[in-house]
């Protein structure tokens, strides 16, 4: 997550830009997926200074708060580290949060499994996996003819033109509403077998905060390709 602040270096100085704040447009963009979900993070430890990094193609100073926590100021050609330095104390409250939701998602996420550890996840989501899914269909009026668990590789789920719903046995680690968003996303399929912009306003419509679960689902991919 970023903001960013227009640069105009002839005209006033520090203090006079007004912060462009973030778009409520993604969903449930208030919070992480797991807001309701988890306990209330207690405020991340001390940060570190902000990273302070000039950009000669930079058109305006731009505060960017990594996963880790560290916030990154980018500052155009011709700006000022102070001028930077009064963007970010304007923004405190902002950045707080960023990082507070980015503690929330960290411990929100599902530990690395043992291979001892992971046949019991498999039995686990073999018995409360089919029957959720059964439950969202039902609320949606769609109708599964035939539910899998496996241990898929490369996608959380699929869904054939006969009513075949695959589903990965991770999903039984996740956020309830992560999880939702993956059956009801195979469950839209039954009802169009496309990822076209009318299929994305059924999931919308079944799912409002659907780009919240997609954005933890992605970074959990990331993290775990970077924990090999």
């Amino acid at each position: 997550m970023q903001l960013g602040l227009p640069f105009e270096p002839d005209r006033a100085p520090a203090g006079t830009h007004p912060g462009t704040l973030p778009s409520a447009s993604l969903g449930a963009a208030s919070g992480s997926p797991a807001d309701t979900r988890v306990p209330e993070a207690s405020s991340p430890p001390p940060s570190r200074s902000p990273l302070f990094v000039h950009h000669p193609r930079a058109r305006r100073y731009i505060i960017r708060v990594r996963g880790d926590g560290v916030v990154r100021v980018t500052i155009p050609r011709g700006g000022s580290k102070r001028e930077a330095r009064a963007f970010v104390d304007r923004q405190a409250h902002w950045i707080e949060r960023q990082q507070k939701r980015l503690a929330r998602e960290e411990a929100s996420r599902p530990a690395p499994v043992e291979a001892g550890a992971a046949r019991q996840f498999i039995e686990r989501a073999r018995r409360e996996l089919p029957e959720r899914l059964l439950a969202l269909a039902e609320e949606h009026g769609l109708r599964v003819r035939r539910i899998s668990i496996r241990n898929q590789r490369s996608r959380w789920g699929s869904c054939s033109p006969g009513g075949h719903i695959c589903l990965n046995w991770r999903l039984v680690q996740m956020p309830p509403d992560v999880r939702d968003y993956v059956m009801i996303h195979e469950l839209m399929h039954l009802k169009r077998m496309d990822h076209s912009p009318k299929f994305w306003a059924l999931v919308e419509k079944a799912c409002p905060g659907f780009r919240d679960a997609r954005r933890w689902l992605r970074t959990w991919v990331r993290d775990a390709a970077a924990r090999r």
